[in-house]
């Protein structure tokens, strides 16, 4: 158990100053190696009364998927939450001060606070790993152009949303204005397939000219994605 004493009320505006210029502006590699980093000292300063293990854990998500643009596929809170008597021996140690001169220099274990990032880490690939078991990403491809042909034969989406989907399947992101040429369409036309894609949640987009980018959205899972649900089972009750 910890034995971790926070700093005052009165200078947790000046920890948490010092602690936001530390960590916003780093690259992507510095950033991602951080949020470890970022996860146990926002906890060491303590800056709420209750609460501050989800807020942390929520910060460490969002860092990630800043970070990753992981588009919240995977969370190391889930990942923290099935080893967590492990996550919380690593963060009492890091609260730890520094053994000896070879430990860092600042007040706290950097010898600790290394083997949590390592912790942190092996975490994200895991769950990394255990989405893509379930995902099957090398099916969802098939499974995405399937639904689409049928939702067309069906009457429920324009012809040639297949080819939308495939091109953002390829590149992660497709521009709006490479629409018409990769479909021989008029702008009408165009803005039509892309309109039926958005309104069904398959595509989004952040604004009416940013990029369209592949969503997966909630009502779709079961089809893009069966191995995130159990397959039902018949029973006599």
């Amino acid at each position: 158990m910890s034995r971790h004493i926070p700093v005052s009320p009165g200078a947790i505006p000046r920890f948490l100053g010092e602690f936001e210029a530390a960590y916003q502006r780093l690259g992507k590699t510095d950033a991602i190696l951080a949020a470890a980093a970022a996860h146990h000292r926002l906890l060491w300063i303590h800056p709420f009364l209750d609460g501050n293990g989800r807020v942390t854990r929520l910060m460490s998500h969002a860092m990630l998927l800043e970070s990753l643009d992981t588009g919240a596929v995977w969370s190391v809170a889930r990942g923290l939450a099935r080893s967590e008597g492990t996550y919380k021996a690593h963060l009492a140690e890091c609260d730890l001060p520094r053994r000896n001169d070879l430990d860092g220099r600042g007040n706290l274990s950097e010898e600790a606070l290394a083997s949590f990032t390592r912790f942190f880490l092996e975490t994200c690939l895991d769950q990394v790993a255990f989405m893509e078991g379930l995902m099957q990403p090398e099916r969802l491809r098939t499974r995405i152009l399937m639904w689409a042909e049928e939702e067309t034969r069906l009457n429920k989406l324009p012809p040639k949303v297949g080819s939308v989907l495939e091109a953002v399947l390829y590149r992660g992101e497709l521009p709006r204005g490479d629409v018409a040429g990769l479909l021989g369409l008029t702008p009408r036309h165009t803005r039509r397939i892309v309109s039926a894609l958005l309104e069904s949640g398959a595509l989004h987009s952040k604004g009416p000219r940013d990029p369209l980018r592949l969503a997966f959205p909630a009502a779709l899972a079961s089809r893009w994605m069966p191995g995130l649900f159990p397959e039902k089972t018949s029973g006599k009750n």
